[in-house]
């Protein structure tokens, strides 16, 4: 890594911890509590340029590689301590990259700059309650009608469901069932017939999650991303960057249980000592740090990979999209593993409301689940490697 490429990761880095500390770990507890965080943070952090962070710089972004946004992504989880929160605030980095790499430039220009200072919120729809993971199984239907799609169907489990102004969704514009009927359209939050119905949770508590019902929604045809039965394919590369996004937050998330156990452990006395001067405590902490340094070494390693591959033209290679699935599992294995240790440490204190390690270990398991399960992450990783 060149001396340019280091300062510009140090500089960013420094910016994000002040802006989570300062902004998000202070507020954090309340905003669970409201079940969600003020609009107003999505313009503070676009302020910062951390919206537009790897968008194009005519549409309002600053270009980044992997390697840049890392520690980026990685502070923010470390230092904001809410996977609420970064969920939320950076849900148009699942929704806009399509309408980036697919929309005409007249729908890019309306619908990402706003976005990108903050003004409107994107996200993305995928999910259905039959579905799940069976993303070629969806069900969501829009048929053409004139210069209009009229769409029908439902979509659930959806970051910022409840605000988002933009929302890029998966439907079925073709006959029968399977990948090639699928599309991409872009819905207005606003389009008469969508409705939606907040989910409660386990974890995430401050980010808005919905189901939402699309009933005779009539979407302009100009919202259509590429073609017609090329949205299977715009979901599958999306993929790539909502997990690489998942692991780097898995490792911040992991050195905040870290931080938090070891001081405990420093300050907290039992038997006449502190926690760490006891074997058994300094050993769930070392055992910590290692699956911590193992993953930051890997993660560094697929976000240069990611951004050598790019440079050549090979976005989407078999072999970085294996190792990008086997990452996804094995930062969030991590990620399980610290918080359960730094709530084993806490002890009666990590079972209580406002401590960092109880609510990243209510967050684990979207983590694992999200972006595609432990179990199809495995599956996908083994086909891309030809085992299959």
């Amino acid at each position: 890594m060149d001396a340019e490429l280091q300062a510009d990761r140090a500089a960013l880095a420094d910016t994000v911890r002040r802006f989570a500390e300062s902004e998000i770990a202070p507020n954090v507890q309340a905003w669970d509590d409201a079940g969600e965080f003020p609009r107003a943070l999505y313009a503070r952090a676009a302020e910062l340029g951390l919206l537009g962070l790897g968008y194009p710089e005519e549409l309002g972004g600053t270009p980044a590689s992997y390697s840049l946004k890392l520690p980026a992504w990685v502070a923010l989880a470390r230092h904001g301590k809410s996977g609420g929160v970064l969920a939320s605030l950076f849900s148009h980095n699942i929704g806009l990259p399509p309408v980036v790499l697919h929309a005409s430039d007249a729908v890019r220009r309306e619908v990402v700059p706003p976005v990108l200072r903050g003004e409107k919120i994107a996200a993305l729809a995928i999910t259905e309650s039959g579905g799940g993971s069976d993303v070629a199984a969806l069900r969501t239907t829009a048929r053409r009608d004139g210069d209009h799609y009229v769409v029908n169907g439902e979509k659930t489990f959806i970051t910022s469901g409840m605000r988002a102004d933009w929302i890029t969704v998966a439907v079925r514009t073709g006959e029968g069932r399977g990948a090639g009927g699928i599309s991409m359209l872009l819905v207005p939050g606003d389009a008469v017939g969508l409705t939606r119905t907040r989910l409660s949770k386990m974890g995430w508590l401050c980010s808005d999650t919905a189901t939402l019902h699309f009933d005779n929604v009539r979407v302009p045809a100009r919202y259509l991303l590429g073609n017609e039965g090329e949205g299977f394919r715009m979901i599958m590369g999306n993929f790539n960057g909502e997990r690489i996004g998942l692991a780097a937050g898995a490792l911040g998330f992991s050195q905040a249980c870290l931080d938090e156990a070891l001081a405990w452990a420093r300050e907290r006395k039992a038997f006449g000592a502190p926690l760490i001067g006891h074997q058994a405590v300094r050993h769930k902490l070392v055992d910590m740090q290692m699956r911590i340094a193992s993953t930051e070494a890997w993660i560094e390693a697929v976000s240069a990979q990611g951004d050598a591959l790019e440079a050549a033209g090979r976005h989407n290679a078999p072999e970085w999209v294996a190792q990008i699935c086997m990452l996804k599992n094995h930062a969030t294995q991590t990620m399980q593993f610290c918080a359960d240790q730094a709530v084993q440490i806490l002890g009666g204190m990590g079972f209580m409301r406002g401590t960092v390690s109880e609510r990243i270990y209510r967050e684990v398991k979207v983590m694992m689940i999200g972006g595609g399960a432990e179990e199809v992450m495995k599956e996908l990783a083994a086909k891309q490697l030809g085992w299959l």
